[in-house]
């Protein structure tokens, strides 16, 4: 028997291009097994469109035409397994339930939903328990002879956070059959993380073995605002990785049974691993917090996460100009860099530089040849005489003083006026360029350094930053200057400024925030793994009250296991104290 995976790209609800790639199929695809990724039919995460009648309209539509169109094939040996949205409606066409499933469909039959999805992740970034229900128990599906064990995304996974276990339970019922599975399907819409895909496989080793049978992995390919789904699906059997599919990219695969290839091993009850949320909770106890150093794989797959992630984010929302602004620092630069890297034909790049006062020579040569060396237009907007306009109409308008953070956030918020005034004439994009360090503790000014549609650094640490351009200067011919590299991070908003008058060193900023925002340390726990007291004290009393701004923030491109943006919810109004303790 053959199975055909299909990593597909299709926006959501995209019901007329998912039509064609069916019809395709059924036109002039292969005789097996066709299996597609998790709610293939109507794309992955819908959030509240999925209440909203318009959408179950169509959606339940395009089902019934699915169906007549199975229904009127003639090609007899093809079978599809296809994730997608049961409705069960009230009279008045409201949804009364809805269920993440399998449907079968075959020519000549008619769509069949055959399993539920019974794990429903509801942590970080994942709320199904708030649009779905649970699927009721395992399910074997029988095709010619061949049995094959259903599970989708989640299902995969055990968990303290359920009181269900897919797996377990679909062994049980094998069990209690007497049935062997010849493969065990698992059809997923995962988001990307960085090193994400070894878990996958070893948990998928681990549920092989189990079964004694192949386990085949179909995974989503696409960006839906801030979430990546990487594809990367892949087939294992026992221990042995028999195929692996593109990242990032729609691919297609085909992998025939054979029962003899495989060996199979006793498993053992420590290799099942949990749910992400899981994996990572599990450390917050006893473990020193501390930042995954980041490897050559682990790079040029961020750099390929961000460069994508960029471009879908783009695409989607219809825009093939982008603006950046350039400051002679390391956090533009690596942003410019990667969106140069990841310009497709037709689109347009330029960066803006914006000196102040305060900014000196060295800044503007280290930006115009970047911008050399990138091959992108360098245009230049000195903002002195705007500042200086700006401090005499207050100061015959209002008696306050004019300086300090005033004086500094009104440079900052002049070009953020500038950058739009600029994406208004020619439609562009305006790209953030804030890394996660500075969003943890409000180092940033509101409505100027953090405007954007997109944050591509959002979700990496300033050292992880540094990593990342070493990484691409040492395989891309040096294209950053090496001195916007080394030189102390600065604002440029008042005479020798740098970064760490306000702030502990990079090194070990990024150590602390990784441990309040991943490990979810203390103060007295990080004190007690031997941060200094002060530095600790600071760094939580900055994320404690800065908030508002990641609260208003545009979204960030998600890469690691625990980011600011749509899986980051915490109360806007809370107590002040709340992190302060006696």
């Amino acid at each position: 028997m053959k199975f055909h995976i299909h990593q597909t790209h299709h926006t959501i609800a995209d019901f007329q291009g998912i039509r064609a790639y069916i019809e395709s199929i059924l036109e002039n695809g292969a005789p097996g097994i066709h299996i597609f990724p998790e709610l293939f039919l109507c794309g992955y995460p819908l959030h509240d469109i999925c209440l909203q009648k318009s959408f179950i309209e169509k959606h339940q539509s395009f089902l019934l035409e699915l169906d007549k169109l199975f229904q009127s094939n003639q090609k007899t040996d093809q079978l599809f397994l296809l994730g997608g949205i049961k409705y069960e409606l009230t009279e008045e066409g409201l949804p009364l339930k809805l269920l993440n499933v399998i449907y079968q469909a075959s020519p000549g039959m008619a769509l069949k939903p055959i399993y539920s999805k019974q794990l429903l992740p509801n942590y970080d970034i994942f709320d199904e328990m708030k649009y779905f229900s649970s699927g009721e128990g395992p399910e074997i599906l029988e095709y010619k002879g061949v049995n094959i064990g259903l599970l989708i995304c989640e299902d995969m996974w055990s968990s303290n956070f359920h009181k269900k276990d897919p797996v377990n339970e679909l062994k049980l019922l094998c069990d209690k059959k007497n049935v062997s599975l010849d493969a065990i399907v698992n059809l997923s819409a995962s988001p990307f993380v960085f090193a994400k895909n070894e878990k996958r496989l070893e948990r998928a080793k681990f549920i092989s073995n189990l079964f004694k049978a192949p386990f085949l992995y179909v995974n989503r390919v696409g960006g839906e605002d801030e979430i990546l789904f990487d594809g990367q699906s892949f087939v294992v059997s026992g221990d042995q990785v028999e195929l692996e599919m593109a990242r990032f990219k729609q691919d297609q695969a085909t992998y025939e049974l054979n029962p003899k290839s495989a060996t199979y091993k006793p498993t053992s009850k420590g290799a099942g691993a949990n749910t992400w949320e899981q994996l990572f909770t599990a450390r917050i106890a006893t473990s020193t917090p501390k930042l995954i150093e980041l490897s050559q794989i682990n790079c040029e797959e961020i750099i390929e996460a961000l460069c994508f992630g960029f471009q879908e984010y783009a695409r989607k929302n219809g825009f093939n100009r982008f603006t950046i602004a350039l400051s002679g620092g390391m956090d533009s630069a690596l942003v410019l860099t990667l969106i140069k890297l990841s310009l497709k034909e037709g689109q347009y790049l330029e960066a803006i530089y914006m000196p102040s006062i305060h900014s000196s020579p060295l800044s503007h040569e280290l930006s115009l040849q970047l911008c050399e060396n990138l091959g992108i237009p360098f245009k230049s907007l000195p903002i002195k005489f705007l500042h200086s306009t700006s401090k005499n109409l207050f100061s015959q308008t209002f008696p306050d003083p004019f300086e300090g953070l005033t004086d500094e956030n009104v440079q900052s918020r002049l070009r953020g006026l500038l950058l739009y005034t600029r994406s208004n004439q020619i439609g562009s994009m305006v790209v953030n360029t804030s890394n996660k360090s500075e969003l943890a503790v409000g180092y940033s000014t509101q409505y100027g350094d953090s405007v954007g549609a997109i944050s591509m650094l959002g979700d990496l640490y300033k050292s992880e930053v540094f990593k990342i351009a070493n990484y691409i200067n040492e395989t891309r011919a040096n294209i950053i200057p090496e001195q916007i590299i080394t030189r102390p991070p600065s604002a440029e908003l008042r005479p020798g400024q740098v970064d760490t008058e306000s702030l502990p060193p990079y090194e070990r900023l990024d150590a602390i925030l990784e441990g309040l925002l991943t490990y979810r340390h203390s103060m007295k726990d990080l004190i007690k793994f031997g941060f200094k007291k002060d530095e600790v004290e600071k760094v939580f009393n900055l994320y404690r009250k800065t908030e508002y701004k990641r609260y208003q923030f545009c979204p960030i491109i998600k890469i690691s296991s625990k980011s600011f943006g749509f899986g980051y919810r915490i109360p806007l109004s809370k107590a002040s104290n709340f992190y302060i303790e006696e």
